[in-house]
């Protein structure tokens, strides 16, 4: 299983990203479908997450500016990035969830002030 996300790049404080993952191989469903975000020196920390029904979960630090939702049948997970600030920036990682957790390799999210 595979999960490959695309989307990030360098954005003025403000603008706009839509990050995208989608997993490929052997697996028919994700649970849970979630992104998360690292900077250097600091722990991974959780952005959102998404179930297969549809119940969301946000950081308190994205609540109203981000956005996620998925498309089962594609295996898709994206993120829509609103009112970016400087402190949104991080290498996003995406992750699917069925009985363990798999891991995309990231893509830079870069905001400038």
């Amino acid at each position: 299983v595979q999960l490959q996300a695309s989307g990030g790049g360098l954005v003025q404080a403000g603008g706009s990203l839509r990050l995208s993952c989608a997993a490929s191989g052997n697996i028919f469903s994700f649970n849970v479908m979630g992104w998360y975000r690292q900077v250097p020196g600091k722990q991974r920390e959780v952005v959102a997450h998404i179930t297969s029904t549809g119940n969301t979960m946000y950081a308190d630090s994205v609540k109203g500016r981000f956005t996620i939702s998925r498309d089962n049948a594609k295996k898709t997970v994206y993120l829509q990035m609103n009112s970016l600030k400087p402190e949104d920036t991080a290498v996003y990682y995406c992750m699917g969830r069925n009985l363990r957790d798999y891991w995309g390799k990231g893509t830079q999210v870069t905001v400038s002030s």
